[in-house]
């Protein structure tokens, strides 16, 4: 396998561009918001590839730096997502957009990409949010989702006891303490609206 190529991007095409090195030149398919289009003519780039081997094709697809190809091999790894729908989403979201969409289980954010309907962005965000969530710079941004999800469950339950919106908000709101399980925030919550 071919993981990066260092070379020169001697043209690009709608698509891709055409890295140079040791004197062939690779055709590598990259999304189209990559900041690979402005490097050509630079010294020497590199590119981030995985080869993409098919019955009746053998394609290179590249990325600036290892987390966004990381990211294309986790989407590829759903059912029904292929390189193409990979690269498209990869293409209309930042990395971090996408990763934070499947974290937070928006759909609708995923649903942007070309090709990308409803169905698979739901499957794309039940198979990959545990693994999203345990890599990199966004595993933070999973801990607050989940405290965020049990503070509002909290609520939620609070609310089915009898308290008013109000009275459950600040009751929860009170609880010190984050990444608490959602039964932990519905006992310290009810313990300090008794000492009230």
């Amino acid at each position: 396998m071919i993981h990066y190529l260092r070379g020169t991007i001697t043209m690009s095409f709608d698509g891709g561009i055409v890295v140079e090195t040791g004197g062939v030149g690779y055709k590598v398919f990259v999304p189209d918001n990559s900041p690979l289009y402005t490097g050509r003519g630079k010294d020497q780039v590199i590119v981030y590839t995985v080869m993409i081997v098919r019955e009746d094709d053998m394609s290179l697809y590249g990325f600036h730096d290892n987390d966004s190809l990381n990211l294309f091999q986790q989407l590829r790894t759903v059912n029904g997502v292929g390189a193409k729908a990979a690269l498209s989403i990869l293409s209309s979201i930042p990395v971090d957009q996408v990763k934070k969409a499947i974290i937070f289980e928006d759909v609708n954010a995923l649903t942007k990409a070309v090709g990308v309907g409803k169905k698979t962005a739901q499957r794309i965000v039940l198979e990959l949010k545990d693994k999203i969530s345990d890599i990199g710079p966004l595993a933070e941004l999973a801990e607050q989702a989940a405290s965020e999800s049990g503070r509002t469950e909290a609520v939620n339950a609070l609310i089915g006891l009898g308290y008013s919106r109000s009275e459950a908000v600040s009751a929860v709101g009170a609880v010190e303490g984050e990444n608490l399980a959602t039964e932990e925030y519905i006992r310290l919550a009810l313990r300090g609206a008794q000492r009230k």
